[in-house]
């Protein structure tokens, strides 16, 4: 019931929201970014990183340091945060932590069947899968040929089984169909996450579905500009369009008719929660669209933190958690290729 959170939540899950937002507040500051980009060297951003939570991951890290080392080392401490989260919480809170990790394992399932399509070595591939989307027979994917091999060998016993089902009409696994297959399954996932959030009900329910829907208009609109220029048809498009979020259902019928990075600025300019995001972008330009989209989906992850009782602050912290190694990605390769004029070109502030 709406309102009467505050009776019953700390039962089960005050802890667990406790842990969290003190996890939050370790995230990097603005002062903490500015420091970083001042950075000569990678052993120089270690030396500022040891004094913020990432401290004990990257203190035995020997000279020179790698960027994927401080990748690898700063996803650890996300993990380590996830798993101990997870090893706590209780039913509904522990299916709705699983939930959040669904995306990783779609992307790992994709990056293992293209790096097999190519001929890679299945280790090197998995070294390079996110540890949040791992899974028992991960490591068997590379053996499947199509579509239903994947599916019966493999993803049968997985949590994605269900959004597959959708995926097994195209049999050959080649680049456009296993594109194709990653955003049937996130639509799948995305609209079986926000069907369980609105199960819920309350607050979690209220800021989820906010956050989702923001999620899938990304998703639609990257969806568009992608497929400019492919032989999708419309009808496909459409077809891999969310049945959910503010563009649905008619941003989606004028979405799937655009032919250029313009005419899905007209299209987008009519929902004012995205007309901020399109003013910063010139025309014809959409290089600076994912950083605009990730700047308006931080905003929208700190807001959630101004509400108690709900479950959206565990999805935040998570996202922003990403958000802050991406940065650090970023900073620690502008450094070691002696780029640091371009900096600040992709890092998104958090705070």
């Amino acid at each position: 019931m709406y309102g009467f959170e505050a009776l019953t939540f700390n039962i089960h899950g005050g802890f667990l929201e406790a842990i969290v937002r003190g996890h939050r507040a370790g995230l990097l500051t603005t002062a903490d970014y500015n420091n970083l980009c001042q950075c000569e060297t990678l052993d120089d951003i270690k030396m500022h990183l040891s004094a913020t939570e990432y401290g004990p991951y990257l203190q035995n890290e020997p000279s020179p340091l790698h960027t994927t080392t401080i990748v690898e080392k700063c996803t650890l401490k996300l993990v380590d945060d996830y798993k101990n989260m997870l090893c706590q919480a209780t039913e509904p809170l522990s299916t709705f932590l699983e939930y959040i990790t669904y995306g990783h394992m779609i992307d790992n399932v994709v990056l293992i069947v293209t790096g097999t399509l190519h001929e890679r070595d299945v280790q090197e591939l998995l070294e390079k899968c996110h540890p949040l989307g791992m899974f028992d027979r991960i490591a068997t994917l590379a053996v499947a040929q199509n579509m239903r091999e994947l599916y019966r060998l493999v993803l049968v016993d997985t949590p994605l089984a269900p959004y597959f089902s959708e995926c097994i009409t195209s049999e050959d696994l080649d680049d456009m169909n296993i594109e194709i297959m990653r955003n049937t399954l996130y639509k799948a996932y995305l609209e079986d996450f926000y069907r369980f959030c609105q199960k819920l009900g309350g607050a979690t329910a209220e800021i989820m579905s906010d956050l989702l829907a923001f999620e899938a208009d990304r998703r639609a609109v990257n969806i568009t500009i992608n497929s400019i220029g492919t032989e999708l048809t419309r009808d496909d498009r459409r077809k891999l369009y969310s049945n959910f979020g503010l563009l649905y259902p008619y941003g989606h019928e004028e979405l799937a008719i655009c032919e250029d990075i313009d005419q899905v600025r007209a299209v987008m300019e009519k929902y004012p929660p995205y007309q901020s995001i399109f003013a910063k972008l010139s025309y014809g330009e959409s290089q600076m669209l994912d950083k605009a989209f990730y700047e308006e989906e931080v905003k929208r992850l700190c807001l959630a933190f101004e509400q108690q009782f709900h479950y959206a602050v565990f999805f935040a912290y998570m996202r922003l958690r990403e958000q802050e190694i991406r940065n650090l990605m970023w900073i620690s390769e502008c450094v070691a290729q002696n780029q640091k004029s371009r900096v600040h070109d992709s890092v998104v502030f958090i705070f």
